[in-house]
């Protein structure tokens, strides 16, 4: 009887290793519109929650109606109240939930001009270069989105308060901060930036909003396209860096997630990241084989890591690039019809299910 307790209970510990494989299973998404909380809600309880979703990353930016910057709200933006309607199904459901709001670049979008530079039109790093009024890439400007000038004295003081406050509404314990696909920094033409390295002002201004999350132990997740260098790779300008940013990888804190996104192969670049000593995640988008390279590719780590590279291997987040609504709706269709594979709804479902596989295979990875 005692020899059969002891296969029992060594049994139980062994699968419920399996069970924790990845420490992450996220998925990244826009907040939900105003009017979309109620099925927002209804998403994460019924669907999310029930198939394993433990992270869930809310892209807000000017989508909430702050208080402290009320000059940055967007239109019709979500209220306290709603905000809260999505903390309280999180904590049903023991997810993590994780604000975003963009940071450094992403401050203008097409011929749009987002919030913080419209109202704060001091703080855009390159002035000289106007937003048409029909964008096209490429274009003779090598304008892709804006940003702000992190060396701005006062940029700071507003962007802090966003995040400060939306990290507070949450009741977050991490915030986003975007900071990918940064073309503009270390201008020629800013008076404050022109003649300094751009891997060093990166890396300042992300040890910036790190140092300044720490203060009330919170955590600061970035997208990681900067910090590796695109020539070596052969990675290419979207998904890495070609302006001089990638060394900035040996200077960030040690505590910042990095999400490695990787939307046409599985690269090995998470490997990079835990060398350096940093916990990162990997990011599919719609492309359904990717996504279980990604995953399997992420359990080969684990498994064949050492004790001080296996932990930095946290995990998966899909991400989606369509209002929540959209994502919903098609998500729900799929169930009726022949899924096409390449489709950010038949991606998420492809990753989570071979989430699953790895960790019914009853590998102790911990």
């Amino acid at each position: 009887m005692k020899k059969l307790l002891l296969i029992f209970l060594s049994l139980s510990i062994y699968l419920g290793n399996a069970q924790d494989v990845f420490e992450v299973k996220g998925l990244c998404i826009a907040a939900p519109n105003a009017d979309g909380v109620t099925e927002f809600v209804k998403f994460v309880d019924e669907e999310l929650g029930p198939i394993g979703i433990n992270t869930l990353v809310l892209r807000v930016d000017f989508n909430y109606a702050y208080e402290l910057r009320p000059e940055l709200r967007g239109n019709n933006p979500l209220s306290k109240e709603q905000i809260k309607e999505l903390v309280a199904v999180a904590k049903k459901h023991h997810i993590n939930l994780i604000p975003q709001v963009n940071l450094l670049g992403h401050q203008s979008w097409a011929e749009k001009t987002n919030k913080l530079l419209e109202v704060y039109p001091e703080f855009d790093e390159t002035p000289h270069i106007k937003i048409p009024e029909k964008y096209e890439w490429p274009n003779a400007d090598g304008l892709y989105c804006k940003s702000y000038c992190p060396l701005h004295p006062e940029v700071h003081n507003v962007v802090f308060d966003l995040v400060d406050e939306i990290i507070s509404v949450f009741e977050a314990k991490a915030f986003h901060a975007g900071m990918d696909e940064v073309f503009y920094i270390a201008d020629e033409k800013c008076p404050r930036c022109q003649g300094k390295d751009p891997a060093a002002i990166f890396a300042n201004e992300v040890n910036k909003i790190s140092r300044h999350l720490e203060i009330n132990n919170k955590r600061l997740w970035i997208w990681g396209d900067r910090l590796i260098d695109a020539s070596t790779s052969g990675i290419g300008m979207w998904e890495a860096s070609m302006n001089n940013t990638a060394r900035a990888i040996d200077l960030i804190d040690k505590s910042v997630v990095i999400c490695d996104w990787h939307y046409e192969k599985a690269l090995p670049t998470p490997a990079l990241f835990a060398l350096k000593g940093l916990d990162v995640i990997a990011c599919p988008w719609k492309k359904s084989d990717v996504a279980k390279e990604q995953v399997n590719m992420m359990y080969k780590f684990k498994i064949n890591a050492t004790p001080e590279m296996k932990e930095h291997f946290l995990g998966m987040m899909h991400t989606v690039w369509s209002s929540a609504s959209e994502f919903i709706k098609s998500y729900h269709a799929q169930k009726d019809k022949e899924i096409n594979p390449v489709t950010q709804e038949a991606c998420f479902r492809a990753m989570m299910a071979a989430i699953k596989d790895v960790e019914s295979m009853g590998k102790n990875v911990n």
